[in-house]
């Protein structure tokens, strides 16, 4: 008998066709409903149908307030009361409704990656992997969506982006066969070998859990005391004491996936890639004393800049590529141990392969709904990309995917809209908080005859997934780490090595800092053991900022071979969405100040002018009580304004400076600029402006003209460099 066989008319029986005594073996749809039953209509949450064809389905765009359930409201200002100034009903079920609900608007944020920022976007393939990958992603002219989400590790989500700390940078890409989760940092190595240990370094970074303080920092004992005695810490912890610690923005910073993965070709070859996010921008970085003052000016300075980036049509871009080394038995390349998250491998000896371009070109619409509801996790995989025995990502394989059910309320978070796969679903999972599907059939589970046997299991030759058979080396159990693991301070070697002079100098001044924080001397002291083992100099400078003197022993190796790859500096870059701050006065031409403008949009440049007061928005964008130095990359004199009516201490405390012919709050704002090695231009009286500033006129990247187009060219030039570091050349000793 099969299937289709008239059925009795006896209620109970489970479907509307009848099982085979064998299991099925080929695949069929799924049995309709019984003539008896019914499922809920196809609606959206916000009650619309399939019929209906008015446009994307969205939240409050109705004509009339309604309550959850649709039923329109007369009133959402008042409650029930029994009487005007009676008490309220316990019957005002929209007041409950309405309460009940605000009350419950906060999900837990994330223990680590709280704050953050995302956007839509789309990958775009240059169909280089396809060799390498068997991955439907990275064919050749692919282009699939992806949501991009930046964040802080260790801060709160009300804390400041421009804190020194590790981004995020998690990537979530809607392919066909799938959602592959690219969950990487800026940094691209971790402070762990070894899963287990990392409830320990968060709660060593996290506020102190007496106080709750500091807030999204690292600069306090007990980060220290763990990392001076966990020295697998130390390669990390040197990358984030540079510059990386700090970005200038997000569309400035690198991404790595940190791990080494395994790619399967479409042959069934393998090799072993290390994920690599290059900025179209370039790497750039904030310096500390102005990342100091964005965090009390403009706390939300990273997540602005990307929104606003994208708003005016600059689109944030980076290239994907892989290091690929040979999937060797060993899993090593020249070398280095690749399932060890502490380690880099060179660019020099493996170098980035581009794969493909992406480019994020709109912002959320809701940012609960999408960035703080969007899940990530490293288990997201597609065929062609496979995992190692790296024994971090082991740990992230299970801790993302528990942390997610937690916090979105149960395992139905991909069910929440920025977590809808791409690809048709039809898995056996059921029921739990949350679950939005209807699901038909009577027989989740398999093997079964009662839905048919659906659904049928794919082969590699429908795309499943299937996992690379990698031989297990026979070996008992043990709680141990490999010899190659025990290396702790040759990377860190060739880090330091590879820095310029004036990256080194910003490496000493931050260990300094972060270690003046702390209060335990004995912290302090054992930290400065672990930097003797990476450059006698590097120590010796960071003492001596302590008062301390250089420990004995424990010298660094023979000097390191450099990889100028991990520098930031030495390159020019693009200087699109660089944005140039305008200083004016009631006596600038307004002819010269138009063509400064047109020429800097034309360049790509966001132009912003700065006047005494404010005005047309369309003409004035920053007047002199609300522009700061942080905002621009360079800044541009068209005279020297004289000081504004606002400009009196009791008003504006930057008003306060010494008294000069020039704006008091320009006369800081150019200061700043100077200190933070920005590049200057001017004309007009300009020179007199930089004079009263007390600044010198014929400095670096000071550039001084009598054509203002010509004068913002030049500037431009400087930009690509993004600093003007030789302003302050470090110790030659």
């Amino acid at each position: 008998m099969t299937a289709d066989d008239t059925r009795s008319d006896l209620p109970g029986e489970p479907s509307a066709g009848q099982p085979t005594v064998e299991e099925p073996v080929e695949p069929r749809p799924p049995l309709p409903p019984k003539p008896d039953q019914a499922a809920p209509e196809p609606v959206s949450a916000t009650g619309r149908g399939p019929q209906d064809d008015s446009g994307p389905v969205r939240a409050q765009d109705g004509a009339y307030l309604t309550n959850a359930q649709g039923t329109r409201l007369p009133d959402s200002d008042h409650s029930l009361k029994a009487g005007p100034r009676g008490p309220v009903l316990l019957q005002d079920h929209h007041l409950r409704e309405k309460i009940t609900h605000f009350d419950h608007e906060r999900i837990p944020e994330r223990v680590v990656h709280a704050r953050g920022a995302a956007a839509h976007g789309v990958f775009e393939s240059y169909g280089a992997g396809a060799g390498l990958s068997k991955a439907g992603f990275l064919a050749a002219g692919a282009r699939t969506p992806v949501f991009v989400r930046f964040s802080t590790v260790l801060g709160s989500r009300g804390s400041a982006d421009t804190v020194r700390d590790t981004r995020g940078f998690a990537t979530k890409f809607y392919t066909d066969e799938g959602v592959f989760d690219l969950v990487g940092n800026n940094i691209p190595v971790f402070f762990i070998q070894d899963a287990i240990k990392f409830p320990d370094v968060v709660h060593a970074a996290k506020p102190h859990p007496d106080r709750e303080i500091p807030q999204a920092q690292s600069a306090h004992d007990t980060f220290w005391d763990f990392v001076s005695l966990h020295t697998e810490a130390t390669h990390h912890t040197l990358w984030n004491m540079s510059d990386r610690g700090i970005p200038r923005s997000y569309r400035t910073m690198e991404g790595f996936g940190i791990h080494t993965f395994r790619l399967v070709a479409p042959d069934g070859s393998t090799s072993l890639v290390k994920w690599h996010w290059k900025p179209k921008l370039g790497v750039h970085s904030l310096t500390w004393d102005e990342a100091q003052l964005i965090g009390g000016t403009d706390p939300d300075y990273h997540r602005r800049d990307l929104y606003d980036a994208i708003e005016a049509g600059a689109y944030p871009q980076w290239e994907l590529g892989v290091q690929v080394m040979p999937d060797t038995p060993e899993q090593t390349f020249e070398g280095i141990d690749l399932l060890d998250p502490t380690k880099i491998v060179p660019e020099e000896l493996a170098p980035v392969q581009p794969l493909g371009l992406m480019t994020l070109h709109a912002n959320p619409t809701n940012f609960f709904a999408e960035v703080e509801q969007v899940a990530f996790h490293p288990g997201h995989l597609v065929p062609g990309i496979d995992i190692t025995d790296d024994p971090l990502l082991s740990g992230r394989l299970f801790s993302y995917l528990d942390t997610q059910i937690t916090r979105l309320g149960g395992p139905n978070f991909a069910q929440i809209p920025i977590n809808r796969t791409h690809a048709p679903v039809n898995d056996m999972l059921r029921d739990g908080f949350h679950q939005d599907a209807v699901h038909t059939g009577v027989a989740p589970y398999k093997p079964n005859s009662l839905d048919g046997g659906c659904p049928f299991f794919a082969g590699a030759d429908e795309r499943a997934f299937i996992e690379h058979p990698q031989p297990v080396p026979a070996a008992k159990k043990v709680r141990e780490a490999p010899a190659s693991f025990d290396d702790h301070f040759s990377q860190a070697r060739i880090f330091w090595a590879s820095m310029t002079p004036v990256e080194q100098e910003h490496i000493i001044n931050a260990y300094a800092f972060e270690l003046g924080k702390c209060t335990e001397p004995a912290v302090r002291e054992r930290t400065l053991r672990v930097l003797a083992r990476i450059d006698g100099r590097l120590c010796a400078q960071v003492a001596t900022a302590l008062g301390l003197p250089a420990p004995d022993g424990d010298a660094a190796d023979g000097p390191a071979e450099p990889s100028p790859a991990l520098s930031q500096l030495g390159r020019d870059w693009p200087v699109a969405g660089r944005t140039v701050g305008i200083l004016t006065g009631p006596d600038t031409d307004p002819a010269a100040l138009d063509a400064v403008r047109r020429a800097a949009l034309a360049a790509d440049l966001v132009p912003l002018v700065v006047a005494p007061t404010g005005g047309d928005p369309a003409e004035v964008q920053r007047s002199f009580a609300t522009a700061r130095s942080t905002e621009f990359d360079a800044v541009l004199l068209a005279g020297a304004p004289a000081p504004a009516p606002d400009a009196t201490p009791a008003r504006d405390a930057r008003a306060a400076g010494p008294h000069t012919a020039l704006d008091p709050r320009l006369a800081l704002l150019l200061d700043e600029t100077w200190r933070h090695a920005k590049a200057i231009g001017g004309w007009g009286d300009a020179r007199e402006a930089l004079t009263a500033a007390g600044l010198p006129s014929d400095g670096p990247g000071v550039v001084l003209g009598t054509d203002p187009v010509q004068v913002l060219r030049e500037v431009a030039d400087l930009l690509a460099g993004h600093r003007v570091w030789d302003r302050f050349p470090p110790p030659t000793a």
